[in-house]
């Protein structure tokens, strides 16, 4: 006997198995600094875990509808028009068990065996494995450092054959935190209408945003690339929410009702009193976002300023997210050597460029505090000038 030929078709999500090698070894007592997780350092704000827990007080413990509990979906909407110019009723949202959830729900509503969906690498690690799951073909496209590492309308054009039926977007980029201008999406969005492509627009790290740049949601263009985009969001990322496992997806009319039939089936509803959490994150204040995003900031100089000092590597400068993306070609190493010795060595945790669909490089997080940064990061340059 032997599994599915679905399941042996995806990989272990590589960033994860780091993560807990670093853990691991930390675990034992040994000093290793963890650039890997892709999870903020910081508590979820006061405000947010009081709503839960007051909902347990008031044992709102049971089912909730499988989209999510009407406040919570109308709230959505309120901060999808609010924020992205984006209107949606109720009823075209699917609160889903995070934002991962929301992605793979919308390929497998939308996307058949066979089918192609075109992905921009560096790209984040699921995004290639959910593809495979629903039996189509990821199609992976090199982008380049030059261009911010961000998919050019040629390139989209270049990738399309008959089968293609999706392009993935993520912006600010997981793992290369680059953030796709106006004119970028819509050179984009005007390919994909060109030959009816679906878009899913992937936009987790939105509020995670630098130098005065603005975060744009492709689907806010206009009613026809509204119609074949579905914006996935949620809450890890902005509100410190990553164990909460809450995302959801906002769909073209067409879709909608086929996305929540399909969750219904899988997981039901997201838990309840995490709901009760995230209606809390969007109608509460909000500087508890702009606090984190400011010290982001100042860890983000602070790493740049550093590794412009180091030599034999470059880097791309993040406009969003919380990574810094380093170009080690020069080292003449792969990036999962590289990632290995540096662990090994220097008790340094980084995700080799690899589990992105690039072998030149790593990724380092710095969604962890300031003082484990500066240690790192000298022990990363020692590790660099002994190669």
């Amino acid at each position: 006997m032997e599994v599915s030929s679905r399941v042996r078709k995806i990989s272990p999500s590589l960033t994860l198995a780091l993560d807990s090698k670093a853990k691991a070894m930390a675990q034992k007592g040994e000093d290793v600094v963890n650039f890997t997780s892709g999870e903020p350092d910081f508590d979820t704000p006061e405000h947010i875990r009081a709503a839960a827990m007051g909902s347990l007080d008031a044992n709102f413990t049971r089912y909730t509808p499988s989209s999510g509990i009407p406040e919570l979906k109308l709230a959505i909407c309120e901060k999808l028009k609010k924020d992205n110019s984006l209107e949606y009723s109720p009823e075209q949202i699917n609160v889903s068990c995070g934002a991962k959830h929301a992605c793979i729900n919308v390929i497998l509503a939308t996307v058949d065996p066979g089918d192609e969906v075109i992905i921009p690498a560096p790209y984040w690690v699921s995004y290639p494995e959910m593809v495979k799951i629903a039996g189509a073909d990821p199609i992976i496209v090199q982008t380049q450092a030059e261009n911010g590492y961000k998919i050019t309308p040629k390139e989209f054009e270049e990738a399309m054959t008959p089968k293609t039926k999706m392009i993935i977007i993520n912006t600010p980029s997981n793992p290369t935190g680059s953030v796709y201008s106006k004119e970028e999406l819509e050179a984009l969005a005007h390919v994909a209408l060109e030959e009816d492509i679906l878009i899913l627009s992937d936009e987790i790290y939105e509020k995670l945003i630098y130098d005065d740049l603005t975060h744009y949601s492709i689907a806010s263009f206009s009613k026809e690339i509204y119609n074949l985009t579905f914006t996935v969001n949620g809450f890890s990322k902005t509100y410190a929410m990553t164990g909460w496992r809450l995302g959801y997806s906002a769909s073209p009319p067409w879709a909608a009702k086929q996305i929540i039939s399909l969750q219904s089936h899988m997981t039901s509803n997201a838990t309840s009193f995490a709901q009760k959490g995230a209606l809390a994150a969007y109608k509460g204040p909000q500087d508890c976002v702009e606090s984190m995003v400011e010290e982001y900031k100042k860890r983000r100089e602070y790493i740049i300023k550093t590794l412009s000092s180091i030599a034999k590597i470059s880097y791309a400068k993040p406009q969003g997210a919380f990574y810094v993306y380093i170009n080690i070609a020069r080292t003449g190493m792969s990036s999962t050597d590289f990632a290995q010795r540096l662990l090994e060595e220097e008790k340094v945790a980084v995700v080799p460029g690899i589990a992105f669909g690039d072998d030149q490089s790593i990724r380092l997080s710095y969604a962890t505090n300031m003082e484990r940064i500066k240690t790192g990061l000298e022990r990363f340059r020692r590790f660099i000038e002994r190669l």
